[in-house]
């Protein structure tokens, strides 16, 4: 991984709010507006774009790096990424969330043209925060990371990209270079009509807390790198 080394300076977009979206979309983007955030003790500005479900149950955001050497046709490189309480905030050493979302904006900022897609409300595979916990307590007790979902009552994973998918087409992004270990989530996206022309493995370093966690989604859910 390279280190990051520059600020990513970008116009300012106009502030956008869509309030109404038409009758036949699943989907309404609300909102768009600059984010500026801090990487690796640099400044970046990235646009950010906020969807709901036209029920209001499910939101997401997706930030966007596009430098002004973006060739027009470039095909963007993305991660989708299900939001962990526990690691994205807390930096939990029990997975490799974090290290994963921070990898991928790294790579996003560096290169002319990336997305990040956050999906807000996936803790544990789509099994929610509560569950997530107790599933972590019957890893205490020697389950896997998959045998543990079972034991709460959960599925494997949970998790829906439909939103997602509604959220990059709105956007034009109907191509991408997806990153991720996941290959389930690359049939899902094209399933629903994303063309995933590549597929970039992340690299998380394991530790003595997740080296586990991370053997089981290789085994166990296919995942590579």
């Amino acid at each position: 991984m390279t280190a990051y080394s520059r600020e990513c300076v970008r116009e300012k977009i106009p502030t956008e709010v869509r309030l109404k979206p038409t009758a036949n979309e699943p989907m309404e983007r609300v909102a768009s507006t600059m984010l500026p955030i801090e990487l690796l003790g640099h400044e970046c500005a990235l646009e950010a774009h906020a969807f709901q479900s036209r029920d209001g149950t499910e939101q997401l955001i997706v930030l966007i790096n596009r430098t002004e050497t973006a060739h027009p046709a470039a095909i963007p490189l993305v991660r989708i990424h299900s939001g962990c309480v526990t690691g994205d905030i807390f930096h939990s050493l029990r997975c490799d969330c974090h290290q994963q979302l921070q990898s991928a904006l790294q790579m996003i900022t560096d290169a002319p043209f990336g997305a990040l897609v956050y999906i807000p409300y996936q803790e544990g595979r789509g099994i929610g925060l509560f569950k997530k916990i107790q599933a972590y307590a019957h890893q205490d007790q020697g389950l896997d990371t998959v045998d543990a979902n079972l034991a709460v009552g959960s599925p494997v994973d949970a998790r829906d990209y439909s939103l997602a998918c509604e959220a990059l087409r709105d956007l034009e992004i109907t191509a991408i270079r997806l990153l991720s270990n996941n290959p389930d989530k690359l049939r899902e996206l094209k399933l629903h009509g994303i063309d995933v022309v590549e597929r970039i493995a992340m690299k998380p370093e394991p530790n003595p807390h997740n080296a586990h966690y991370l053997a089981t989604k290789r085994q166990r859910l296919a995942h590579d790198w």
